[in-house]
């Protein structure tokens, strides 16, 4: 029943709330954007969802668009803006994946939806992080995010999915706050984002 009505209805009634509330920092978010990323706001991306279906994700444009003398993109930490990193920092880049929730696509807490051409590179255990919808925040988020190793994060990620209860969601949703305050595992041990998952 948990997993089946009331975490969908919680995800949509939270979310708009949120939206509404949050919606003076959304408006200044845009503002900032609009000058740091010459008029760039928002990043859109095809991710896999639950069962591996595709959608389309939403955020802020933390990053530019600047390339080298071939044309290909700079690497990330390069490319990251002053303004993409405060914003990466309070995590207000993830504010517009409310969207998705009320769409249907996510729930607010699940395992981190990734790129698409990760998915032939999972082994049968790690493609279990499909079997629900990927979330806003989850427990290898809340277990170190960015910092940790693929393999630690995707263990995380079933670990989730096979213990998944309401108790559950509570305690990753408080300590997601506490996390954002904190503003740790944002980098990886290497990287200003996480480095590409090149497979097992």
């Amino acid at each position: 029943m948990y997993t089946g009505m009331i975490k969908p209805l919680f995800d949509i009634v939270f979310s708009l709330l949120l939206l509404l509330v949050l919606s003076p920092i959304i408006l200044l978010v845009i503002i900032f954007l609009l000058f740091a990323n010459n008029g760039k706001v928002f990043f859109i991306q095809e991710r896999p969802g639950k069962d591996e279906k595709i959608f389309k994700l939403i955020k802020f444009k933390t990053m530019n668009d600047k390339t080298d003398s071939n044309g290909n993109l700079l690497p990330d930490e390069k490319r990251l803006t002053f303004v993409g990193n405060i914003i990466r920092k309070l995590s207000l880049d993830e504010l517009l994946q409310f969207i998705n929730v009320i769409k249907g696509d996510m729930s607010l807490i699940g395992p981190r939806p990734l790129l698409i051409e990760y998915l032939p590179l999972y082994n049968e255990h790690q493609k279990k992080r499909h079997n629900v919808k990927p979330g806003i925040t989850g427990w290898a988020q809340v277990n170190g995010r960015n910092s940790l190793s693929w393999e630690e994060r995707f263990s995380l990620d079933v670990w989730y999915v096979e213990n998944i209860s309401f108790l559950l969601d509570l305690r990753i949703f408080f300590m997601t706050i506490m996390k954002i305050f904190k503003r740790d595992g944002i980098s990886s041990r290497t990287s200003v984002t996480m480095e590409k998952f090149s497979g097992n």
